[in-house]
């Protein structure tokens, strides 16, 4: 008879009262926080790995840029050949146009004892005066150094400001018919702020320690002293500039009163004045001109590691700062 009697079933509890706590209530509430802890502990996991691998994707590529760079450079077997510089876009601190960038690139390749001839690919608008004459003045070193081995500036679509003002230190400089040329002059430029802010009922609050300290200030008005000492220095530069384009050029520049004036021209009209030697790309003057047709380009890119970085250092950085306090009154070739 007990054999057929069905099996027991565990007292199913009663259910609480309202407005009291169920029975092992705390177990659930444990039960809960276990599995809150347990999931936000995956979650950091799943970001860390995926910091780790990002981390050593970086290390992976600088390591291949550096020795992709390595194999490719000057330092490989190579025969009689012409070496190629590339400076393309502004005339800046970063870049292309940068002197940290080309004066290596020129060493590199001067140094290179199968290299016959240099030529300096530019196409850039200008920039910084100072950023243009470190490059121009180790171009004048370097052809002093090595006289045998001549450097020629080839001109695309633009050379202009800055850029005219790297060509001028070449041994010849070459272009095409439609390129623009010249510009050598010098500017600072800015903008002025005050006539809106009466306007608007914003008052200006400035404080220095010496009294020239607010120059150029564009929320400022601009006092005639201020004005007059920055003529001042941009036709010093302006001279600088000029002193380096008729020592470049020589008796092959064809001085007019508009020479100088930051008017520019045609290559067309830039060879007729003396601006420009003749026509040619860089094909046709390491073929033609060089007699060495094979190009090695000793120009430093920018590879991904190091465009990555800027993205997250660098350009956030320099980029928060420059639109803090701005760049009124910089001084350009352009």
């Amino acid at each position: 008879m007990s054999d057929n009697l069905p099996p027991t079933q565990p007292p199913v509890p009663p259910a609480p009262a309202p407005g009291q706590l169920p029975i092992n209530w705390e177990r659930e509430v444990l039960e809960k926080l276990v599995f809150a802890t347990i999931k936000e502990q995956r979650a950091n996991r799943r970001w860390s790995i995926f910091f780790k691998v990002f981390l050593l994707v970086l290390v992976f590529l600088a390591i291949a840029s550096y020795f992709n760079l390595s194999i490719l450079g000057a330092d490989t077997e190579v025969g009689r050949h012409t070496a190629l510089i590339e400076i393309e876009g502004n005339i800046e601190s970063e870049g292309s146009g940068a002197a940290a960038v080309v004066i290596p690139a020129l060493n590199k390749a001067f140094s290179d004892e199968s290299s016959v001839a240099i030529v300096v690919h530019i196409n850039s608008p200008g920039g910084s005066p100072v950023q243009a004459g470190m490059i121009a003045d180790e171009i004048g070193r370097l052809r002093k150094g090595y006289p045998d081995k001549p450097l020629y500036a080839v001109v695309d679509e633009i050379c202009a400001s800055g850029g005219y003002y790297i060509a001028a230190s070449a041994d010849r400089i070459y272009v095409n018919k439609a390129s623009i040329i010249g510009s050598i002059g010098v500017l600072m430029d800015g903008f002025g702020f005050t006539g809106a802010m009466e306007k608007l009922g914003v008052e200006r609050r400035l404080l220095t320690a010496g009294e020239n300290k607010g120059f150029m200030d564009p929320f400022s008005p601009q006092s005639a002293k201020h004005k007059e000492h920055a003529q001042e220095m941009l036709n010093e530069i302006h001279q600088q500039f000029i002193d380096v384009v008729r020592a470049g050029r020589g008796t092959r520049l064809h001085e007019t009163p508009e020479t100088f004036s930051g008017l520019f021209w045609t290559g067309a009209r830039a060879v007729k004045m003396g601006l420009a030697d003749d026509f040619g790309s860089v094909d046709s003057v390491a073929r033609d001109i060089v007699k060495a047709e094979d190009i090695i380009d000793y120009t430093q890119h920018e590879g991904l590691p190091e465009r990555v970085l800027k993205k997250f250092g660098a350009a956030m950085g320099g980029g928060a700062f420059k639109a803090a306090v701005g760049e009124a009154g910089r001084v350009s070739l352009k």
